[in-house]
């Protein structure tokens, strides 16, 4: 065998959304493009703004000694200096660019912290429904994610993650706004959550990190603000990418954000530097870094997205389903009228419609819709939707 054990299995249990990517080429080569209803990826739709293509030209077209060099592994001075004044408003929390790591994208990112912190058999903390791939990011660096149940509407449930907290727990990462369910975690929640972690530290006798996974930050409903984890809690860490917020995903840039008091903060930061150099990475793109520069605070219009959450919660109320309306991202989660996601998400396919079963997410009994698509998607899929619920009414 060409490829170790380990990877082949991986690769067996692979995610469910590549799964449903590829079962979407095979309808879309049988149906056509346009006669495929495709809610699988949450890959951007939209352009880039104006700002993000007028910073890239500039970049592009400047010169001067050294602008190809090496660069710190952390990132440009500047480029960090501009993040770190834009995330001191955000956050509520003054960092300066001591306090910023420049990443490729927040998958390399939550890499490069995971590596930073976990020992081999050390857990991660996560409440379910979440990413999946958040396990392979710990088990690359010999951790263990650690599922804790969520209440009925995605909102964190205390009383497990306590229940979680053993000698080995090492961090609690957390998704808001959150994928798959869109839930936002409010501020009430996130100061009882670093309440509970300062305890729990101190019972243990090592600090335990919260981690923010936060792509989606600017991506919410109905006047609703996605509140600081780091008024909440010292050792926290806020990681993040422009790829849903400038709509650049194949772009990969993002960045760590340690808070000014985390504890043994020097130490951290060069343990983020080594590991930002050793998993290969050596630092994020350094064009990237120049344009996000020039544009802290821009992002793509909302208003479609807002537009096709509408249309999807009302026409799935119409016909039937169960939900909990997503305060952010570009999720909806809703509950399957049988009890096997996989299998009702296979009589959606008969309608040639394309979503993702909880099961992939660890939340069984559900399904993704992703709604990063444009509106005629949404319009002409459901009824489709409404004809496979007809079934169970």
């Amino acid at each position: 065998m060409t490829i170790s054990t380990k990877i082949k299995g991986a690769i067996e249990k692979s995610s469910f959304i590549r799964k449903m990517f590829e079962e979407g080429a095979r309808l879309k080569a049988e149906h056509g493009a346009d006669k495929v209803y495709d809610f699988s990826l949450g890959n951007p739709y939209l352009a880039p703004p104006a700002e993000f293509k007028e910073s890239l030209m500039k970049v592009a077209a400047s010169s001067g000694e050294g602008i190809h060099s090496y660069m710190p592994n952390t990132g440009y001075p500047f480029v960090r200096e501009a993040v770190a004044g834009f995330v001191s408003e955000q956050q509520g929390v003054t960092l300066d660019e001591n306090d910023i790591v420049m990443t490729c994208g927040a998958a390399g990112a939550l890499n490069v912290v995971l590596k930073t912190l976990l020992d081999p058999g050390d857990e991660v903390i996560c409440p379910a429904p979440y990413f999946v791939e958040y396990n392979f990011y710990a088990d690359n660096h010999g951790g263990v994610v650690k599922t804790v149940r969520t209440n009925p509407d995605f909102t964190l449930d205390l009383s497990a993650i306590e229940e979680a907290v053993s000698d080995k727990t090492k961090a609690v990462l957390i998704n808001t706004p959150n994928n798959p369910t869109g839930q936002v975690y409010d501020k009430a929640s996130l100061d009882a959550l670093g309440d509970l972690l300062a305890r729990k530290s101190r019972d243990i006798g090592h600090p335990i990190v919260l981690i923010s996974d936060e792509p989606y930050r600017k991506i919410t409903y109905a006047g609703i603000t996605v509140p600081s984890i780091m008024t909440s809690y010292a050792n926290s860490v806020v990681v993040t990418s422009y790829s849903k917020d400038i709509s650049i995903p194949g772009e990969r840039i993002g960045y760590i954000a340690i808070h000014p008091d985390f504890e043994g903060k020097g130490l951290f930061l060069g343990g983020l530097a080594l590991c930002n150099r050793i998993l290969g990475y050596v630092n994020a793109p350094a064009i990237m870094q120049r344009v996000i520069a020039d544009i802290q605070g821009v992002n793509v219009d909302m208003t479609p997205y807002e537009k096709n959450r509408e249309l999807l919660v009302d026409g799935l109320t119409e016909a039937g389903y169960e939900f909990t309306a997503p305060k952010g991202a570009f999720y909806l989660f809703p509950k399957a009228p049988i009890e096997n996601d996989v299998e009702f998400v296979r009589e959606l396919q008969e309608e040639l419609i394309l979503v993702v079963p909880g099961s992939g997410f660890a939340g069984p009994g559900h399904f993704r819709i992703s709604f990063c698509v444009d509106a005629k998607t949404i319009t002409e899929a459901l009824p489709g939707f409404a004809r496979v619920m007809k079934k169970y009414k």
